[in-house]
């Protein structure tokens, strides 16, 4: 690791020493982080993986019955069953933080257009297992929803894991050596200077010496 490109001075020790007490501080600090956003990181995906094994299996399960349904009806009656909408959904994103990370909260408002919570057409022109069908894939749409709440937090909690992974490694592996190696070479340095000088000294205080014996 090379050292820095600094004068080898006791101002710049002193400067050296107070960024390794930082640095020392914000890699705790990140690694503690890091491992608390693994913990929730890990905790999510658990959950990502039950909710849409339920959701895959109850859309699967609701398709093959709507389809099969289906088949007993006229495709153009089967049609014009679904042509008029009648619901309406407004979504609301808020935003909240998990270690500072902004992830979304997704809420929904259901509009039902009329009096009737289904679709307009009559009972006489379908047949039970549409109806069923129809209302389990009404009633996946709340999981769909927290599913993709949790998704999209998987993601953006992943992004921030591996921003603080990449710190955390400059800072252990990089930026703290640096500056240990950087004092380590000013200190001594400066204790060379320091001996340089005592050495300096009492030979100069031998040559006084000898200067006033000879006199």
């Amino acid at each position: 690791m090379a050292k820095l490109n600094v004068k080898p001075t006791r101002m710049e020790l002193r400067r050296l020493k107070s960024q390794l007490v930082t640095a020392t501080s914000g890699h705790k600090l990140l690694k503690d982080k890091q491992d608390e956003l693994m913990r929730q990181f890990i905790k999510l995906i658990r959950q990502n993986n039950e909710l849409r094994e339920k959701v895959e299996n109850s859309l699967v399960g609701s398709m093959q019955d709507f389809v099969l349904a289906k088949s007993l009806e006229n495709d153009q009656m089967v049609q014009g069953l679904f042509a008029v909408p009648t619901k309406e959904i407004s979504l609301r994103i808020r935003i909240d933080s998990i270690m500072s990370v902004r992830v979304p909260k997704m809420h929904t408002d259901v509009y039902e257009h009329g009096q009737t919570d289904r679709a307009y057409y009559s009972y006489l022109n379908s047949n039970s297992g549409m109806d069923e069908a129809i209302d389990e894939i009404s009633a996946s749409l709340d999981d769909l929803l927290t599913l993709a709440e949790i998704e999209k937090t998987c993601q953006l909690m992943a992004d921030e894991i591996e921003k603080t992974r990449r710190r955390v490694n400059s800072l252990e592996f990089r930026t703290i050596p640096q500056l240990e190696e950087t004092i380590y070479f000013i200190e001594m340095k400066l204790e060379e200077t320091e001996r340089a000088n005592v050495t300096r000294m009492m030979k100069v205080k031998d040559m006084d010496k000898d200067n006033d014996e000879e006199d």
